[in-house]
């Protein structure tokens, strides 16, 4: 019986209720130690009538191994991974330790739970119990949230345990606190006396544990102390009470915290204890033995039993541990009990962690690497092998997501180099690796100066490869500052020398041909097919490419590149990558019209973003769908994600103001878009080039053409350099309205136009026949404005439209019906579009990182919205935007 949890228990048994309806449901329960979180992760594996239960725990002395409490977890159904996508079994089965791959992405085995866990509840509902998350690795708990975001419609109900200060963003939190007076005394019961019941109800606060473990010990007097404390020495005075050959075995138990009972018994053997001398803990309460596992009553008993371990027996404990851990399958936990045993220096046992490093690594464990290789630095005996592993430890932060920690590993590394000689430091690439790594987390924190200024210095002393990769990094941090830094840095990177088989040159060639403006920059397509020749490898060598095309004005390769780039990631599971490929791709489809797929893929692109930690590009995604929002003439929803845009930093800050000077235009405010489109107008930003035409119309418009006078004259020649149809017609409809010209109207309309902007200019060529009194040959033009803009629910173009075709005398046609897609959200549209394709639940799940069910969920909401019954019939619905 759970006395005082009503409300904890009735959000439990809604999870439990929805699950068994194949909805799918993640909490967080939180709270101190001791509050009762096990006992309502007990109570939910009381009432799953009808579920499945899996069950696992955090270990503490298991933080630093890679997915340990993953496996944990998983291991009693780890017998049906072999239904998953191949690529997804791989990562699960290499991050378990059971197979050998190349490191990937972190992200990829938490894809792999997410499918493990739907194909378990093909067979039925599942629950899955998670206790003690606080220890977990961060590996498992990476995979763990990864795959808790993405739960939707597979009959999964995920309940997480933790203490503070875990956090779990997306998931549902349910705190737990004390409990009130009347539910206190009730688990307090009776046959305590008066003294003792009144001191134990005003120590313990509520905490059932405290209640039920405080009467034993309450001392007749003596200073309180803080919760946990009181509690634990509740349990040590157990402990002090038992026989000094139990507390020995309890001592190594508690050190070695995984419950092998054979490896502990192995290791007490040592101090003269054996099996025999557990049996008093036993009766006492504090230990479980059942099956070869030992488990305390509960994480405080093992504590308390470990803390109260005097150091020197401590480190005699850890070794003996170590001594018992001889298998090859216990290389790592040996590693750790050896360093905890270490007492100053010892080379041995930090080569020991440098390989479980490696390992970690190998099985994208990048945040366990990071720790192994921190620990092994400071085991080192030797300055420059000490600077080596903390450069190491740098680097698997950064990848592991842990910024502030890389940042902070690369400057102890800088200044241990510092004190180096270059014979000592043995790498005399080291210091530029360092600055690299805290780069590249200035950056990704949001600091691009900081990083621009670290990156130039660090290219000084690196070779020509990695110097050409730190100063394209560079330029990436230069585009955020100015047009002057970002053309110092190109000059820089320009200057390089480079040799021709180096798969980075390519990208180089085209990235300075671009950003210094040469007339003739080469085709994103040759440069494209050049690397991958000299030996490119995945979607990272070429990613910074997209965005510099798109700075060409290469929007068609550059969709086709990024397009083939977001496919090729898919397949390798780079899930990291994805926001910034998707950002290109997305913005290609906006410019060439399709609004409705730059929604889609920008909507994914954001989701990732903010699963992978990527505040830059999330900004970048928020401040697109803005522009989108725009269009639509949404204010309040455009106003909002601009609010989201810069609340995750300043990336998103250009397209933001085109969002909102695209907001103002479109519903006539002009002055207003004038001010803001004029400051930015110009600019070496895609948006600030892409943004003049709408400075040009709201300029004239307000009759001041002269204020976009400059910003054009920079975009014209812009325009000529990428020689493509659609930038000139762009160029003659500005043409038409600065100077007032018909024939750059009907020039412009010959031109390869895109919908939207071709539709734009049909709209101001119908204005511009109206006012000049030939109304019959605006109304051609007007009709085909409106039609284009209704498609693309660009609701106040459409209303000027309207509005334009009334003044000419002819009545407008009825507003049509929203079409088929306008109907989906952008996730069904994604989905029947790969359906479309032939591809099974299971292709399109392992795509777009969602479970085989929560894809079959998706098509048959769509379905009705489409008027189809079946997924043959999708071949045969135009699914275009």
């Amino acid at each position: 019986m759970l006395h005082g949890r009503g409300a904890e228990q009735a959000v439990i048994d809604r999870l439990l209720a929805d699950s068994r309806e194949g909805r799918s449901g993640a909490l967080l329960v939180r709270g101190e130690p001791g509050i009762g979180k096990t006992a309502l992760l007990d109570y939910a594996a009381g009432v799953a009538e009808g579920l499945r239960v899996i069950r696992g725990t955090g270990v503490e002395s298991e933080a630093e191994l890679p997915f340990a409490g993953l496996h944990l977890l998983l291991r009693p159904v780890f017998d049906r991974v072999g239904a998953l996508p191949e690529q997804q079994e791989r990562a699960l089965r290499a991050a378990f330790g059971l197979a050998s791959v190349e490191a990937g992405d972190r992200l990829l085995v938490g894809l792999a739970v997410l499918s493990l866990l739907s194909e378990l509840a093909e067979d039925g509902p599942l629950l899955v119990l998670v206790d003690d998350a606080q220890w977990l690795d961060r590996a498992s708990t990476d995979a763990l949230l990864f795959a808790a975001r993405r739960l939707d419609a597979e009959g999964v109900a995920l309940v997480i345990a933790a203490r503070e200060p875990f956090t779990a963003p997306g998931m549902a939190e349910l705190e737990v606190k004390g409990l009130d007076a009347p539910a206190a005394a009730a688990l307090l019961g009776p046959g305590i006396s008066p003294v003792v019941r009144y001191r134990v109800l005003a120590e313990a606060r509520g905490n059932p544990l405290a209640l039920i473990e405080l009467p034993a010990a309450a001392p007749a007097d003596g200073t309180a102390l803080p919760l946990t404390s009181r509690v634990q020495d509740a349990f040590l005075g157990q402990v002090r009470r038992l026989p000094e050959a139990t507390q020995g075995l309890l001592a190594v138990a508690a050190a070695e915290d995984t419950g092998d009972l054979d490896v502990v018994l192995r290791a007490a053997a040592g101090f003269g204890d054996f099996l025999e001398d557990l049996h008093p803990a036993e009766s006492a309460g504090l230990v479980r033995v059942s099956e070869g596992t030992m488990t305390f009553r509960h994480p405080l008993v093992r504590a308390a039993v470990y803390q109260g371990i005097p150091p020197s027996l401590r480190l005699a404990v850890h070794k003996a541990l170590a001594a018992s851990l001889s298998g090859p399958d216990d290389a790592d936990r040996r590693a750790w009990h050896l360093a905890m045993a270490a007492t100053g220096p010892d080379e041995e046992v930090a080569a020991e962690l440098e390989r479980t490093a490696a390992r970690a690594s190998g099985r994208s464990g990048y945040a366990a690497a990071a720790t192994a290789y921190e620990r092994a630095a400071r085991l080192s005996a030797h300055p420059g092998t000490r600077t080596r592993r903390l450069a190491l430890a740098a680097e698997r932060a950064v990848w592991a997501g842990e910024l502030d920690r890389a940042g902070t590993l690369a400057e102890q590394g800088a200044q241990q180099l510092g004190t180096l000689t270059a014979e000592e430091s043995g790498d005399p690439a080291l210091w530029a690796r360092l600055t690299h790594v805290r780069a590249t987390a200035d950056f990704l924190r949001g600091s691009p100066r900081t990083a621009h200024e670290a990156l130039l210095e660090g290219a000084a002393t690196a070779d020509g490869a990695r110097a050409a990769r730190m100063l394209t990094q560079a330029v990436h941090a230069a585009w955020y500052l100015g047009g002057p830094e970002l053309d110092r840095t190109v000059a820089r990177l320009d200057a390089l020398n480079l040799p021709d088989d180096d798969p980075i040159t390519p990208v180089v060639g085209f990235v300075t041909a671009v950003l210094s403006r040469r007339d003739a920059p080469p085709s994103l397509t040759e440069v494209v097919a050049e690397t991958r020749r000299a030996g490119a490898h995945g979607p990272n060598d070429l990613v910074q490419a997209c965005g510099v095309g798109l700075a060409a004005g290469q929007d068609g390769e550059v969709h086709e590149t990024a397009a083939s780039l977001v496919a090729e990631a898919r397949t390798m599971g780079t899930i990291g990558v994805l926001p910034t490929l998707l950002f290109f791709l997305a913005e290609t489809e906006l410019f060439q019209g399709r609004h409705r797929d730059a929604l889609t893929t920008a909507t994914e692109s954001l989701r990732i973003a903010r699963d992978t930690g990527q505040r830059q590009w999330a900004s970048q995604m928020n401040s697109l769908l803005a522009y989108l929002a725009a269009i639509e003439g949404d204010d309040e929803r455009c106003h909002l994600l601009v609010g989201e845009a810069l609340a995750d930093g300043s990336a998103g800050t250009q397209w933001t103001v085109w969002a909102l000077g695209m907001l103002d235009l479109g519903h006539g405010r002009v002055e207003a878009a004038l001010s803001r489109l004029g400051p930015m107008a110009g600019g070496h930003h895609v948006s600030a080039t892409r943004c003049v035409p709408d400075l040009v119309e709201a300029a004239v418009r307000l009759g001041t053409p002269e204020r976009a006078a400059d910003a054009f004259a920079r975009y014209r020649e812009w325009a000529g350099r990428t020689r493509q149809p659609w930038a000139e017609a762009l160029v003659l409809r500005c043409r038409a309205l600065l100077e007032d010209a018909e024939e750059h109207f009907t020039a412009a309309l010959k031109l390869d136009g895109r919908p939207f902007e071709r539709a734009r200019t049909e709209l101001l060529y119908g204005e511009w026949l109206r006012r000049t009194r030939r109304k019959a040959e605006a109304r051609a033009h007007l009709r085909s404005a409106l039609e284009t803009f209704e498609r693309l629910t660009a609701r106040p173009w459409a209303g000027r439209a309207r509005a334009e075709l009334s003044a000419t005398g002819s009545v407008a046609p009825a507003a049509p019906a929203p079409g088929l897609l306008a109907r989906l959200t952008p996730q069904e549209l994604q989905i029947v579009r790969l359906a479309a394709q032939g591809l099974s639940n299971r292709d399109i799940a392992a795509q777009l990182f969602l479970s085989p069910r929560t894809v079959g969920y998706h098509l048959y909401k769509a379905y009705p919205k489409l008027g189809v019954a079946s997924r043959g019939e999708l071949t045969t619905t135009d699914l275009s935007d």
